[in-house]
């Protein structure tokens, strides 16, 4: 119990980050110049008394104070309010997308840890062999090309001059991208890590007993490495979050990141602030598994 509570002072901590980063957020979005009733009336013939109807209606008729109140009083209950620009809840309009995203994000994830390490792996066991150099190489990626660059650059080749994939609704394009990405995250460290761990005087005790490589790296060498992957592990999943909206939007994919585009060509409040909700407290609760997942499988963070 004693190992939990650093954890749950972890989760409140993070929590009122959530809330302060819910209240801040509030404020910037208001802070842009216009809103759903300006937008709907650069659309359309709207009168001012019809426009100043439209923004009571929709609550935007008060100070930021006392609509920042109300909404809280509202989500509180359970309410995220109604869509400004569809009219519909917007807690359907999110629990619609989220599979969605969901969906795309744990399949780039899968690729790139799958291929951080086979890398990883591959150039311990092989340490003369290109892998090593393609670890590097694959960092080296993951840190000077922005995913956004990655994807309009695959646009531009794939879709426009080969003709091989749609440039809308592409899945394979998005996926790949974001899972090389992890993979140059993860990759260089877990060998790193890997390294280390293979100068254990039992890993020594294993090669000469004459025990194959291979099963070595499996059973004696990756388990001491598996605390910093789940650690590098969360950090890509924090990160993947911003990366697969972009991939949405650029993609046309459904999803949060298309809905947040939509929303804020349309200064969608409701929608906007109920997808930022859940994407703080998807961060949150990413470093709370991971957290405990260290302090179930590491000795040293239990003691």
């Amino acid at each position: 119990m004693k190992s939990l509570l650093p954890v749950g002072v972890s989760l409140l901590r993070a929590l009122a980050l959530v809330a302060a980063i819910t209240f801040i957020v509030f404020l910037l979005i208001r802070a842009v110049p216009g809103d759903a009733v300006d937008v709907l009336a650069a659309q359309g013939d709207l009168t001012a008394a019809q426009q100043a109807a439209m923004r009571a209606d929709l609550g935007l008729d008060g100070t930021v104070t006392e609509q920042f109140l109300r909404w809280l009083r509202h989500a509180a209950a359970g309410d995220l309010g109604q869509s400004s620009r569809f009219g519909k809840p917007v807690a359907r309009m999110v629990m619609q997308a989220i599979p969605a995203t969901l969906a795309f994000a744990a399949a780039a994830f899968a690729l790139g840890l799958a291929l951080a390490l086979l890398l990883a792996l591959g150039a311990l066991m092989a340490p003369r062999s290109p892998l090593p150099a393609l670890v590097e190489a694959i960092n080296l990626w993951s840190i000077a090309v922005p995913t956004f660059v990655a994807g309009m650059v695959a646009i531009l080749v794939f879709s426009i001059w080969l003709g091989w994939l749609p440039v809308i609704g592409n899945m394979i394009a998005p996926i790949v991208i974001l899972g090389l990405d992890i993979a140059g995250q993860l990759a260089k460290p877990l060998l790193e890590e890997l390294r280390e761990a293979r100068l254990a005087p039992h890993v020594r005790a294993a090669r000469a007993r004459g025990i194959h490589p291979a099963l070595i790296a499996l059973r004696h060498v990756l388990p001491k490495a598996v605390p910093v992957l789940l650690a590098l592990s969360s950090i890509c999943l924090a990160s993947l979050i911003g990366g697969t909206m972009t991939m949405e939007a650029l993609f046309g994919l459904p999803g949060l990141g298309s809905l947040v585009l939509n929303a804020v060509n349309g200064r969608d409040y409701p929608v906007l602030q109920a997808v930022i909700i859940v994407l703080a407290l998807g961060v949150v609760l990413i470093n709370a598994v991971a957290d405990l997942a260290r302090r179930l499988t590491d000795p040293r963070m239990r003691a």
